[in-house]
């Protein structure tokens, strides 16, 4: 029997909502990652997740990816997936 389609939404600190869907995927978790680069310009680079601890294993290689792209700084952050009606 298949998966009932769904829709997931993201609510972050700073406001962003991202909705996710349809899927049938059991995704639990969003997360982000804020670059700032050195000209001033920010890069915006998200995924989703099946548990917090899949999210949890982006932010070692987000430091390696701030080290080996230069990035000023960065945001790294990991947020619960609600289910919203459709």
């Amino acid at each position: 029997m298949a998966r009932k389609k769904r829709y997931l939404t993201a609510t972050l600190p700073d406001g962003y909502v991202k909705t996710i869907g349809p899927t049938a995927d059991p995704f639990t978790h969003y997360w982000r990652i804020v670059a700032m680069l050195d000209n001033g310009k920010t890069e915006v680079f998200w995924g989703h997740a099946k548990s917090l601890a899949e999210a949890q294993k982006k932010r070692g290689p987000a430091q390696d990816a701030a080290k080996m792209r230069g990035w000023r700084s960065h945001v790294f952050e990991i947020v619960e997936l609600v289910e919203t009606p459709s």
